[in-house]
Parts: structure tokens; sequence; C-alpha cells
């Protein structure tokens, strides 16, 4: 169905008119002008908090914000998610990651048939066999206990497991270590391998169609690498106790060697960089336990609820798809920075970039219209606080262009070191108030002019312009009180949601990632080329140019 232009709503023509004031706004100003600007630009559910009061925007900003969500019909369209029917247009899938981290009570219907079962009965598949990986029951093909497992996958089969098994990394088993391979690159398997022990590791191959070109080519170097190891009396009959699959296609994992035992299904409802709560999480239960696993996901079930009942004005995922909007849409700011004050959360800028830029990076709306007069998603990248302090916040501080940045942190540590814990808060909170105030130019002078005679006049208004600070600049803060498996599943799927909500802002559909797949099509005929099993087509000069080169240094 073909919606309004955004452009030429009400609700965006208001907003379009609200800006032209808001631009001239100052956020000291805002606070002292309001002083429960705090407590009224601030809200908390599922157990994370969010401050969004160090935003350009006001009361009437947000009214407006959320009058245009109700005009675009984000409500109905998440009201359509939950229910199972087919919002992913390109591809007639329902969009159901929500159901696999909903209870077993809760009926959830796909094409009338009732999921919530398949799903619980993939979970208990899961408990059974990462309890016996973890009790030691489960055995290599040598009778030694299994130490390490390493998850071949790519894209959300490996970002999604990867980033929560470092995140958890308190909770993980002691004698299980976990890898992860995804790149094509052979050093990254190289890497992997040269650190595991055959008779030790389980292999994990995560691919649905077990036909994922990257995947599948570290899976079969696994493979060949494992029987050139393994004892010689076992042959390929030990393939079955190292190697698991997470996948649906049950006759290419036998010819793999994998017993159909031991592979974990998931449903083409469920997109990859959505797919953490599904099998594609097998490694996450095995790392931490299938009682951490099954508190991730009541974490995120959790806030599902909440995104579900409360109203927009309230809603978390809301406010901050509203908020980042704002920011992207009217205040033309082109990226969004991560900065996960948690040494643990290392791997969340990255996952934050595949889901929300595969999502919404797009350029037509959902009815195939090319979008020509308003931006969409904004650039996500990032680092852990305060490592990025020292790289990249010069720029965020002082550079032509306007960076909003998240910040997240958890109010009490894992650790014993508490006073590195009161410094790296203080860090966060620092930041984003330096972010906010900034230092205006009398300020610098003042600070100048107090440090005695060092500094002569001249040599103050010479030093002034490169020591002021804007400042004026968005950031929103997130925090929670410890980083656990349920707090990480909520925080996941508050950054799920506001993509969503971003992307019916936007009309775009958020489940699909056409944009993927040229360069595939593209690098099947240059590996072919590059092996010399068919001649080089006619490219362009510089991509034959290319071939040439690597050739003769094949």
């Amino acid at each position: 169905m073909r919606q309004p232009l955004l452009t030429s709503t009400a609700s965006y023509q208001a907003l379009q008119t609200h800006a032209l004031d808001a631009k001239q706004w100052q956020m000291r100003d805002l606070f002292a002008q309001d002083p429960q600007r705090f407590e009224r630009l601030s809200a908390d559910a599922a157990g994370l908090f969010l401050d969004y009061s160090k935003n350009r925007l006001d009361g009437r900003t947000l009214a407006l914000l959320a009058n245009l969500a109700r005009e675009r019909g984000v409500e109905r369209l998440r009201d359509a998610m939950f229910a199972g029917e087919k919002i992913n247009l390109t591809e007639h899938r329902a969009v159901l990651h929500t159901a696999l981290r909903a209870p077993k009570d809760k009926q959830i219907t796909v094409d009338g048939q009732d999921i919530t079962h398949d799903v619980h009965a993939v979970l208990e598949r899961i408990r059974t066999f990462s309890d016996a990986v973890r009790s030691g029951q489960w055995r290599g093909h040598t009778g030694r206990e299994i130490t390490d497992i390493v998850n071949i996958g790519i894209g959300g089969s490996d970002l999604g497991p990867k980033m929560v098994c470092l995140a958890l990394r308190q909770f993980a088993h002691p004698r299980l270590t976990m890898h992860f391979v995804s790149n094509v690159d052979g050093h990254d398997m190289d890497a992997a391998l040269s650190r595991v022990n055959p008779e030790t590791t389980l292999f994990i191959i995560a691919s649905k169609t077990f036909t994922t070109a990257e995947t599948m080519m570290n899976a079969n170097t696994a493979r060949s690498w494992f029987l050139k190891h393994a004892s010689a009396q076992s042959g390929e009959q030990a393939l079955a106790k190292h190697f698991v699959a997470v996948s649906t296609n049950v006759e290419a994992i036998k010819k793999f060697g994998i017993d159909p035992d031991n592979m974990f299904p998931f449903w083409d409802w469920v997109g990859g960089r959505y797919s953490v709560w599904s099998a594609i999480g097998l490694p996450v239960a095995l790392c931490v336990g299938y009682g951490y696993f099954a508190d991730f996901l009541a974490g995120a079930h959790a806030l599902d609820e909440h995104f579900r009942t409360a109203p927009i004005e309230q809603n978390l995922p809301m406010i901050l798809a509203l908020v980042g909007f704002w920011n992207r849409e009217f205040l033309g700011c082109p990226s969004v920075s991560i900065a996960p004050y948690h040494q643990d959360l290392n791997r969340f800028p990255a996952y934050l970039q595949q889901l929300d830029m595969e999502s919404n990076g797009k350029r037509v709306t959902r009815a195939g219209d090319i979008i020509t007069d308003y931006e969409t998603g904004p650039v996500i990248w990032g680092d852990v606080g305060t490592n990025g302090q020292h790289a990249y916040f010069q720029l965020l501080h002082q550079g032509t262009d306007v960076t909003p940045i998240d910040f997240i942190a958890a109010l009490r540590p894992a650790h014993e070191f508490l006073n590195h814990h009161a410094a790296l808060l203080a860090n966060c909170f620092a930041q984003s108030e330096a972010f906010m105030k900034g230092k205006m130019a009398d300020e610098v002078r003042l600070d100048l002019a107090g440090q005695g005679g060092e500094n002569s006049a001249a040599e103050i208004e010479r030093l002034v312009p490169h020591k002021t600070f804007p400042g004026n600049r968005p950031s929103n803060t997130i925090l929670m009180e410890y980083l656990t498996p349920a707090t990480l599943g909520a925080l996941i799927a508050l950054y799920e949601h506001k993509t969503f909500v971003q992307g019916a802002l936007w009309d775009v559909n958020s489940f699909d990632q056409w944009g993927v797949e040229l360069g595939k099509v593209l690098a099947k005929k240059i590996e072919a080329e590059l092996n010399g099993a068919s001649h080089p087509e006619q490219h362009d000069g510089s991509t034959n140019g290319l071939i040439a080169r690597a050739k003769a240094a094949i």
C-alpha cells in the first residue's frame, strides 16, 4: 500500500516549521529555563533508563514527533508485526523475532499455524545439548571433554552470538573458550584453528540453507583440517562428535557428515540480524548456560511488551527512534556514534551497525518509489569509552559535522576495582555534559587569564578559537544497574524496535537486504577468473587491471 509522501504530511511540515526555531536553541538555555528538564525528558522500562534531555528539543518537539508517528501508522505497523502479518513485503514474510523470546503460553500464528510450540521445541533441544556439552556428558571422538567451540557463520550468524558471548563474559563456563570465524579471508580461520585441538573442539556451522558461500568455504576448510588432524582410526565417523549445524537443509548437513539429530532449525520469518534469539544463539547457551540464555530471552520479551503496550510518549524505543529521526531529518546529523562505557560491550557498536544500516540503508519506499526529498538511515559507528575519547572524540567535539552519541553504561560493575568504575562513569557523564555545554570563548579567556603571566593578552586571543567548544551537540544516555543477560536482552530489543520505528517513519522495508547480493554475484564470477576456471570477462578497466595483477601474483 502506497503511503503519502513523508514530506507532504501535515505533521512533517509542522516539524519543519518548528525546526526553524529549534535550530537556534542552545541546550544550556533549555536546562536553565526548565529545572525539571531531566525528570521530564527521561524514562525507564525493562531494567533500562533513558535520559534524552541532552537533545535540542522540548515538549513541543516530542508532541509533534508523536503526531508524525501516528500519522505514519507506526503503531498499526507495530501491531501487524507482532500479529505475524507479512510486513516484509519484498520477500513475502512475517517478521517475528519477537516470537523467539515469547513465553510458552503465548499463542503466535503464522499462516494459520501456532509457531510457539515449534519455537520452544527448538529451545528445548538447545537446552539439552548445551547442558550435555557443559556438563562433560558430550565428548569428542577420543572421549575427551569439549574445551573449545568454533562458531562458523557470517553477518547475523556471527555478529550476534559473538557480541553476546563477549558481553556476558562474566557468566561464561570456565572450561569453554569461544571462537568465531566469519571472514572468508583465510587468516581468520588460520587464527582460530591454530588455537584449538581437534580432539576437544566443537564446530557450529550456522547457515540456514547450508549454501552461504563464505560460511561453507570456512566450514569445508574446518572439516578438512579436522579430518587431517583427528585420530586416523576414527575417520569421517568422528565428524558427528565435533560438528553441529544451525540450518534447515537436512540433506546438505548429512552429506557434510553432521548427524541430523544435531541440527538446530530456525525459520524464514527470522531475519539474520534479528536471529541471535533463535538457534543462532546456540553459542550463547553453550557459553553461559541455558538458564542465563533464558534470562536473555526474558529481558528482550520484557522490552517487547513495553514497546507493544506503552503509549508513544512513554515508550523507550519510540522515544529513541523519534529523537534520532529529529536529529537526522531536521538537524542534519549524518551519523550516530555508539559509546558503550563497558569493555564487555566492545562489539555492540559493530552489532548495531548491521542492525541499523542493513535495515534502513534503503533508497526506495515500501511501494518501490525512489526517495528523493529526505534522508534515511544514518551511518552507525563507535567504540567503547574511554578509548573513543582518545581516538575520535576530537572530531565529535570540534568537527564540522554534528554527530549525536548514545552513551551506554552500567551503574554497578562486575569486578571489585571500584575506583576504576568511578573513573569510568565520571568520564561517561563528563563527556555527555561537555558535548552539551561546550566551552564558550569568554570561558576560555577566563581560564587562560587565570594561569597568570604565562599567557599574554595576544597569546590568549590566539588560543581562544582553538580551545573553544561549540557544544550544543546531542546525546542520549542509557543506564542499567548491572550488565546481565536480562538487561543485555532488553538493550538489544530496544535498538531493534528503534530501528523498526525509524524504518516505518521513512516508509522503507527494514527487513530485506538486497544491497548485500550484487557484490556476491560479481565475486563468484571474478573468483572463477582468478582460479583460472573461466576466461576473464570484460569488466571495467580498473577491475580488469586488478584481476590481472592478482593472477600474476597467485
